[in-house]
């Protein structure tokens, strides 16, 4: 499939684990097999309108916030982004995100 199915699964996958939801969960409430909404959120199959108006819905997000790219970026590119940062960051800079991070980490 094209770009545009790449970025609206990866946006769906972005939303979904934002909240918390395992994507068989999603699945079960779309009325989906796991597997299609698998193919969705990889970019291999591009959801079908109503699929994405049910998908919406239960994200609790407008259709068009399923089209908000801006600037998501997969995990990779974001510890690559974060990596570049802290490299030209100063010691107590490094200790401080380190120790953000921690704390962040113990609250879930």
């Amino acid at each position: 499939m094209g770009r545009l199915s790449k970025k609206i699964g990866r946006r769906i996958k972005e939303i979904r684990e934002g909240m918390c939801i395992k994507q068989y969960e999603l699945a079960e409430k779309l009325e989906m097999e796991p597997s299609n909404l698998t193919r969705i959120e990889s970019g291999y199959q591009m959801p079908k309108e109503e699929n994405l108006i049910k998908i919406a819905e239960l994200l609790g997000v407008k259709v068009k916030d399923l089209f908000d790219f801006g600037d998501s970026f997969s995990k990779n590119e974001l510890i690559a982004k974060i990596t570049a940062i802290l490299q030209e960051s100063s010691i107590e800079e490094v200790e401080y995100t380190y120790s953000m991070l921690t704390k962040l980490k113990n609250l879930k």
